[in-house]
């Protein structure tokens, strides 16, 4: 059966937050809307895939799907796992420690119906206590990574609008946050889909950069909106913190190109250098930068396969 969005959902060792999400999703969305739910698993413990599981099979709704991953393949490579057993027109990314506060699909999905120009959209985030949350960001570039956002913004307001300001009307951005994303398949197809090399981080600019290519833009539609418990399903370590070097660095080299990636090599480099003089544990965050950050030592390359 055809449907008209595929909503994909990640759960790793969070499954109460996954629940919580399905269950704001199917209460916030009209009936009228035909959508799946596509849950991958991402190889988390086994309690976690059984309570999970028990609660899938409680729904007894048949557009609820849970499929269980054999490996951590990160965000990029769990979505694509998820997508294999979609069929629809458009997908729908959505963080599983999210929850809907209105008819999200519904008003995304019009948005990308009326205006063709819209390649990816985005829903305003708001805190757990409904305070605004940033939804919207500028591209990594070098001139991001070492001048800041703030100069981009000031710079070429058009072209970067603010950040930290509530809209009321659709408008168009580099990119929007992977905690929501709603995309045509056809367009998502088009350009490849995710980029697996990722782990973590960095994959919807990578997406959004794709899709600008081919006159696809990403837009932040406020009128939907959702609540975010920002960092709730990833872990902060030492172990995080490499990896977003790591994605960014990739990113830098895949679309600005061999200079570029030497030039933020090398500041990010000199700033590590003095906060590891403060802050000894930067030392090992230091160490990776030095020899390039490659993709080798991600966090991808560390995870281990299991039975089902």
């Amino acid at each position: 059966m055809m449907h008209d969005i595929a909503v994909i959902l990640i759960n790793y060792n969070s499954t109460e937050h996954t629940i919580n999400c399905v269950n704001s999703i199917i209460e916030k969305t009209s009936q009228n809307c035909n959508y799946q739910i596509i849950i991958t698993d991402n190889c988390s413990e086994k309690e976690e895939y059984i309570e999970l599981k028990s609660y899938c099979d409680t729904l007894k709704n048949d557009s609820v799907r849970l499929y269980r991953n054999t490996i951590n393949s990160g965000f990029g490579g769990g979505n694509m796992f998820g997508l294999q057993y979609a069929n629809a027109n458009y997908y729908a990314f959505v963080n599983n420690d999210t929850l809907f506060l209105n008819d999200c699909l519904t008003l995304l999905k019009s948005h990308l119906d009326t205006n063709t120009n819209i390649g990816i959209a985005g829903a305003q985030a708001f805190k757990e206590n409904g305070d605004f949350m940033v939804s919207l960001d500028h591209f990594a570039s070098p001139t991001r990574e070492i001048l800041g956002r703030n100069f981009l913004e000031l710079l070429n307001p058009k072209k970067y609008p603010k950040r930290k300001k509530a809209y009321q009307n659709p408008i168009q951005v580099n990119f929007i946050p992977g905690s929501f994303m709603f995309v045509r398949a056809n367009d998502f197809n088009k350009v490849g889909g995710f980029d697996t090399n990722l782990f973590l981080y960095y994959e919807e600019t990578d997406l959004c950069i794709r899709l600008s290519k081919i006159a696809k833009y990403a837009y932040l539609i406020p009128e939907a909106e959702f609540i975010h418990f920002h960092g709730a399903s990833t872990e902060k370590s030492m172990a995080i913190k490499k990896e977003l070097k790591i994605s960014l660095l990739y990113i830098i080299r895949k679309h600005y190109g061999f200079i570029a990636h030497k030039l933020v090599l090398s500041f990010l480099i000199i700033k590590c250098f003095f906060s590891s003089i403060f802050k000894p544990k930067n030392r090992s965050l230091l160490f990776l930068l030095l020899i390039g950050a490659p993709l080798s030592k991600s966090l991808k390359l560390k995870q281990k396969n299991i039975s089902l």
